[in-house]
């Protein structure tokens, strides 16, 4: 990464709608030149976060710069270093994709000789030339999420914020939208901040920050976030279940988990312990597995759920609300 200096500083900042407290005095830094995920639920604080930062939301308290602008007091300024993708469409979808760039780059005050050739740079590097011409309702939804990433670069940003850039896509079209977001981090030197509940696409941050309930609960990268798990999950089936737990806790000074019949434990370097363990483990086994933690087992060790619960929760949460309202 080229840029180390922080391109968004966020101190206590907090975000109340009423008596719902979305944002709750978040603290984080974003390094210039990384890329940096949000993340957690729907409901978690995410977009909100991401709105105050792109001034389209005031937070009721802390403090907030993106490229060393106050995002109350210097909004213009930090409106120009910004490029933004929603997580809902904003495409006017009966004007060409050129017509839509042209409209951005006119509001953006882009003079005309530069504008043609940034779009027709940003335009073949999300390999849209070709379609240029069509209007955007004849476009796929991959389609027209590689659109507004080009036009949302298309003003020479300092920081592109991404808001689930790749919600309602298939797992096809998801991981092409990711090879253009890594190669125009690449190409265009500047630092994507993105929102997501899909565990694979964080995979793809240098840093993490996971939010549930408007907080920050853990703040790294995947690797590190995983090793604080407490190593590799070792899976075991075993003849004697009672057993098996009981030399576990003896033997070896573990504390496993029972599931469908499965017992699981942490232990470092797993592949590295696993032969020794064979040949000394006096039960009787049946199977064995060794696996390293994934994101999830991160989310659900730090708040006790899986994303998915979560999301099942506040739709369910979201419901009860509504029905007050009637």
């Amino acid at each position: 990464m080229a840029d180390r200096t922080d391109i968004v500083e966020v101190e206590e900042l907090s975000k109340n709608f009423g008596q719902l407290t979305a944002v709750d005095r978040v603290s984080f830094k974003v390094n210039g030149g990384e890329i940096f995920g949000f993340l957690g639920p729907n409901g978690a604080g995410k977009t909100t976060t991401i709105n105050i930062l792109c001034t389209l939301l005031r937070p009721t308290s802390g403090r907030a710069l993106v490229n060393g602008y106050d995002v109350i007091k210097q909004r213009t300024q930090v409106r120009c270093s910004i490029g933004l993708v929603f997580q809902d469409p904003t495409l006017d979808e009966y004007l060409t994709a050129e017509q839509n760039l042209n409209f951005h780059a006119y509001a953006y005050g882009i003079p005309k000789d530069i504008r043609r050739k940034r779009m027709r740079e940003l335009l073949e590097l999300v390999e849209l030339w070709d379609r240029r011409k069509n209007r955007v309702r004849t476009y796929s939804g991959g389609m027209k999420r590689r659109l507004e990433i080009a036009r949302g670069l298309l003003h020479h940003p300092k920081v592109l914020f991404l808001d689930e850039p790749t919600l309602g896509l298939d797992p096809q079209t998801r991981r092409r939208i990711w090879d253009y977001i890594l190669a125009l981090r690449q190409q265009e030197e500047l630092t994507i901040f993105l929102t997501t509940h899909y565990m694979d696409e964080a995979e793809n941050c240098d840093r993490i920050a996971i939010i549930d309930y408007g907080r920050i609960v853990a703040l790294d990268s995947p690797d590190k976030l995983k090793d604080n798990v407490g190593g590799d999950l070792v899976s075991l089936k075993a003849e004697n279940t009672e057993a098996a737990i009981a030399e576990l806790k003896e033997s070896y000074h573990l504390e496993p988990v029972t599931e469908n019949g499965m017992v699981t434990f942490n232990v470092p370097h797993g592949e590295t312990f696993l032969p020794d363990f064979i040949r000394s483990f006096n039960s009787h086994l049946l199977s064995i597995s060794v696996r390293r933690p994934t994101l999830d087992d991160v989310f659900i060790k730090l708040t006790g759920r899986a994303i998915r619960e979560q999301e099942v929760g506040l739709r369910d949460q979201m419901r009860t609300m509504m029905k007050g309202h009637r």
